[in-house]
């Protein structure tokens, strides 16, 4: 198994993100348009779960529009996807709107579930460091379990990836 953790600038581990072959924590989430979401909605399904920055940013934007345009490939694959990040539902409905989104979007503004997930983690801009949400993926199995992770993600070309990846898992 292979652990992938989440160190600040300052070389303090914060959490980890879940290593492959280990049960995905589970979730309930507040989600667009009202109601919640829960890692108990995909039981029996492969899941994609992403994890992005802020909705309606260029590279957030980009990449929820790459998920989104292979959605028929991923449901032809048995595959859901989920985007989480740690905007308010009104922010993850206009975002969903904007774009014609047709998966849904958790929302996690106490970000225990991001933390759970190692994607809530200190970054830094303009030399001035803040807490956020890490762009990372991982691909859960049929079996509730971490099957892949992208610890790091780069937008272009990564949802072709991922589709990969749910296409060759069983």
């Amino acid at each position: 198994m292979r652990l992938y953790d989440v160190v600040t600038s300052k070389g303090r581990q914060m959490s980890q993100i879940p290593a492959i072959g280990t049960p995905a924590p589970a979730f309930t989430l507040p989600r667009d348009g009202g109601g919640e979401v829960s890692l108990k909605d995909f039981a029996g399904r492969k899941l994609v779960l992403y994890f992005y920055p802020k909705a309606d940013t260029p590279g957030c934007t980009k990449e929820a529009i790459a998920f989104n345009g292979l959605r028929a490939e991923f449901a032809a694959a048995d595959t859901a996807i989920l985007g989480v990040s740690a905007d308010a539902v009104k922010a993850q409905d206009k975002f969903k709107t904007k774009y014609t989104l047709e998966f849904p979007l958790g929302s996690d503004e106490t970000h225990a579930m991001l933390e759970a997930y190692g994607v809530w983690a200190e970054k830094s801009m303009y030399g001035k460091t803040y807490m956020g949400v890490s762009r990372a993926t991982l691909l859960i199995g049929r079996d509730g379990k971490v099957a892949q992770v992208w610890p790091k993600v780069k937008v272009d070309g990564h949802a072709e990836d991922v589709l990969k990846a749910a296409q060759a898992l069983d």
